[in-house]
């Protein structure tokens, strides 16, 4: 660990405490001030001499920073920019990023981080985080050891073998837990002194990178069935010994493990999954304002899910779930739902269907009387021919999967169809919304996964909502820090798509968007860790009891990028 601590004086002036100085403490990027540090620091931390003479402002190296950030050509190129800036000057990557949040958040998150992933071992520059190897199985505890900031809040993990839509690439995921960690700073506050990424490297199955002799990773095919199981169990039993209050986020596991892995671990430790709670959360706050707006109700719609993997069956659950909280039986909220996924709809009578999907499974005979093109496969089509549907979602990762005849057909039956594709990255979403918007005459409530720019449509600028988790789960994570919850929850999750809800833009204008913009992230983290920390004291999993304390732990928490003054230890 790096040999650091935070203070507070008299004033509540936060300060930092070190033994490092010179060339040390300029290449730690938690202290890194640059040209920056002060001059009593340059002659305590003996800098004198090792900076140009002139000491800068903050906002005065931001003006800089964003001058080079747009000296690059390419969004990739950017995006690894804005990853050494983070590698070397925290501070200073926050408070840029922070300033340009709406330009900047894409090139470092959703999308662009998807090609960095792929790219990672060729553009590998500087390690960050910890990388927990499958060989290494047996000195977890040693490795945690290793960590730089001593004192951790939140952990995101990754084994890298569901990345967004690209599927397998190994070590390479580990990009997407930095970028996370990234998110919940700049949208909801959270201290980057106490976060860790972490990819657990179990290998890969991805030839393409087995073949590479850049590839950095553990050359090995994937660790599977027992020996990857008792790794996690492993991996889990060193968290809770040496970081056993710590808010823990699963990121990208695969379809197969990330389920069970959540469902296994929730109640020994406070456990998140992002792709399976955090997509299904947000989706839900898209659709009761989508619901809402089409003056219907959640238990009258009829919702077809194209792609039924993690992310998929997450949204069903979460939507299932809300619908027997607002009344309806287990069996009623399950028949709301028809899945797709490789094979088609998911029956009965499939033998390869996760434990995921094998509730939505629905039986052969319920087809006898459909008219379906393929006798052997139940296509989507067929599906929005029978039920007519009210709600289409796709997370399928099958680029331009909603074609122009089944969105015709679902908008002649619905009068203001709701359509979410929300496969990311941009490249393999579902459909594109002016596509949607032209197939059903502007009727469309369209939600997506990635950003896209507004759609001009018969004279008017149509703006997209965007299903970003970055609008949710940073919030989560704040309001569980706020009243040191245990645990996370279902009724938690809940409480924070309905504060999201009240934010969609189409509760004052029904041409407006189902959900805020991102620029708006801050303000709507808090209100969401307000509601999950109050909904925490309600289900009995708050150490924080005093419903009057929330603020006051809030405020506390929230981290803002400002240099603190360094005291030489």
């Amino acid at each position: 660990m790096l040999d650091f601590k935070e203070k507070c004086n008299q004033a509540g002036e936060k300060m930092i405490e070190t033994s490092l100085s010179g060339k040390t403490l300029m290449t730690t990027p938690q202290l890194n001030k640059s040209t920056a540090f002060t001059y009593e620091e340059r002659i305590d931390f003996n800098l004198l001499g090792k900076l140009p003479a002139r000491i800068e402002t903050l906002e005065e190296q931001v003006k800089r920073a964003y001058h080079q950030y747009l000296s690059y050509s390419t969004k990739l190129k950017r995006n690894i920019y804005l990853n050494n800036l983070h590698d070397t000057n925290q501070v200073l990557f926050y408070k840029l990023v922070d300033e340009y949040l709406d330009e900047m958040l894409p090139t470092i998150y959703t999308p662009i981080v998807g090609t960095a992933v792929k790219e990672f071992s060729t553009q590998f520059r500087q390690p960050r985080g910890l990388y927990i190897s499958y060989e290494d199985k047996d000195h977890i505890e040693q490795i945690l050891d290793n960590r730089s900031n001593p004192e951790i809040d939140i952990i995101v993990i990754t084994d890298g073998e569901g990345v967004l839509g690209i599927g397998d690439q190994g070590i390479g995921g580990i990009d997407i837990p930095i970028a996370k960690l990234m998110v919940y700073t700049l949208c909801a506050g959270i201290n980057p002194l106490r976060t860790l990424p972490i990819q657990l490297d179990v290998g890969t199955n991805n030839q393409i990178l087995l073949n590479d002799p850049l590839y950095l990773g553990w050359r090995h095919e994937r660790v599977s069935g027992q020996d990857y199981d008792d790794f996690i169990a492993k991996f889990i039993q060193a968290i809770n010994k040496k970081l056993p209050n710590v808010f823990l986020h699963w990121e990208d596991f695969g379809r197969n493990n990330a389920r069970r892995l959540l469902d296994k671990y929730r109640d020994e430790l406070c456990s998140f999954n992002d792709d399976i709670q955090g997509t299904g959360a947000v989706a839900v706050a898209a659709l009761l304002a989508a619901v809402k707006a089409n003056q219907t109700l959640l238990s009258e719609q009829r919702i077809v899910v194209f792609g039924a993997g993690t992310a998929g069956t997450g949204i069903a659950d979460q939507i299932h779930a809300l619908m027997m909280a607002q009344g309806l039986s287990e069996r009623e909220a399950r028949d709301k739902f028809w899945l797709l996924d490789r094979p088609g709809l998911l029956l009965a009578d499939m033998s390869d269907l996760t434990s995921a999907q094998q509730p939505y499974a629905r039986l052969p005979s319920e087809m006898s009387e459909w008219i379906i093109q393929n006798p052997e496969r139940v296509d989507l089509l067929d599906v929005v021919h029978n039920i007519k549907p009210t709600i289409l979602i796709g997370c399928s990762a099958v680029p331009g999967a909603f074609t122009q005849e089944i969105i015709q057909v679902m908008a002649a039956n619905t009068a203001r169809p709701i359509i979410f594709s929300l496969s990311n990255p941009t490249e393999i979403a579902e459909a594109n919304p002016c596509d949607l918007l032209q197939w059903t005459d502007g009727k469309a409530l369209i939600a997506t996964g990635s950003p896209f720019d507004p759609v001009d449509f018969n004279g008017r600028k149509v703006h997209i909502a965007q299903c970003n988790n970055a609008l949710i789960f940073p919030g989560i994570g704040l309001g569980i820090l706020a009243v040191k919850a245990r645990r996370l929850t279902d009724q938690m999750i809940w409480a924070a798509s309905y504060a999201l809800s009240e934010f969609s833009p189409i509760n004052q204008d029904p041409l407006a968007p189902l959900l805020p913009p991102i620029a708006t992230a801050k303000l709507i983290a808090k209100e969401i860790a307000v509601a999950v920390a109050k909904q925490a004291i309600i289900d009995g999993m708050a150490e924080i009891v005093d419903e009057s304390l929330i603020a006051h732990e809030l405020d506390q928490l929230i981290w803002q990028p400002v240099y603190p003054k360094l005291i030489k230890k």
